[in-house]
């Protein structure tokens, strides 16, 4: 292919390998390089940045199948990545995802759902779909939310998510923790949705899951904007609860929920705007003071509140 590149006419090549998007080879790149024509030397900085780019991509993803390709070296096959989400919002469900791939399967662009927009999300879930030997997923509605908690509901959905597979698995990779109950070997990865293919990609199909049932709810329940937040404590969610109070979608396990409903004590909003206010570690050190001679007042969650709002008032003023 490289042997006749200074044969085609500088439109020939761009169609070849900018419009079709063929390959470059480090072959053709050199090929490219010792071309004398302007309009070529042109073009062979634009492809040498997308070799560049593709490079880089292989490489990631080479380090990103690390673990399952010495698991496939020692003869096991069916490797499963788990990963939930849904985990921090203040409603709707948890949702958990299984995948399964083929050896060696190739998906640019796969990563940690978070460090993904909607858009590109949703093409890798059809990707996944379509080249994943096995995909299962596993919710947990909010009344087991708010009856578990939120920790034994996302592992119940991890269950669910593995028990939904068409076939069982050899090996489970799972993010940050491993499911109970279950007699297959599994390794916990912290942060595995971002260094883990199988992982990433469950995290994918989670999130993608849990996207397209919170624009369901948005239509059940109007007016507290889950399409664009998807449960999640943003400014927007916050007001429309006040304006609003709950839905049933919302996880009223969930202390925020209470406190945003004004159902904590006075006391707990006088320290509360102080402390979001306090900028200085005079101020701060007034208020924790505050707090400790009058705790007897308030509530343990409004302790466990006011204690946390002022650690982070300490990490920006330090």
């Amino acid at each position: 292919m490289a042997r006749d590149l200074d044969e085609l006419s500088i439109e020939q090549i761009r169609h070849r390998y900018v419009e079709k998007g063929e390959s470059i080879s480090p072959r053709v790149l050199s090929r490219l390089q010792r071309d004398r024509r302007q309009g070529v030397a042109r073009l062979y900085e634009a492809l040498k940045k997308r070799f560049e780019r593709e490079r880089d991509e292989r490489l990631r993803l080479d380090a990103m199948w690390h673990f399952e390709r010495l698991l496939w070296k020692s003869g096991v096959r069916d490797i499963a990545g788990i990963d939930e989400a849904g985990v921090g919002p203040l409603a709707g469900p948890v949702v958990a995802a299984a995948v399964m791939f083929p050896p060696d399967t190739y998906i640019a662009r796969v990563d940690d759902s978070k460090r993904l927009d909607a858009e590109t999300r949703t093409s890798l879930a059809e990707e996944i779909r379509a080249k994943a030997s096995g995909i299962g997923v596993g919710i947990s509605s909010v009344e087991e939310i708010d009856h578990l908690n939120i920790y034994h509901a996302a592992l119940l959905a991890m269950r669910r998510a593995l028990d939904a597979l068409p076939r069982r698995p050899q090996h489970l990779l799972v993010d940050s923790r491993t499911v109970p109950g279950v007699d297959i070997p599994q390794n916990p990865f912290n942060k595995g949705d971002g260094i883990n293919f199988t992982i990433a990609a469950a995290s994918i199909i989670a999130k993608t899951e849990r996207d397209r049932m919170m624009a369901a709810l948005a239509l059940e329940f109007p007016g507290y904007g889950f399409s664009q937040h998807k449960g999640y404590g943003t400014a927007e969610h916050r007001e429309a609860l006040r304006r609003l109070g709950p839905s049933p979608a919302h996880r009223m396990s969930f202390p925020v929920i209470h406190e945003l409903r004004g159902e904590y004590s006075p006391l707990f909003y006088v320290l509360k705007d102080q402390l979001e206010v306090a900028r200085t570690r005079a101020a701060l050190d007034e208020l924790e003071a505050a707090l400790r001679a009058q705790a007897d007042e308030l509530a343990e969650r409004e302790c466990k509140k006011l204690r946390l709002l002022a650690t982070r008032r300490w990490k920006l003023i330090c």
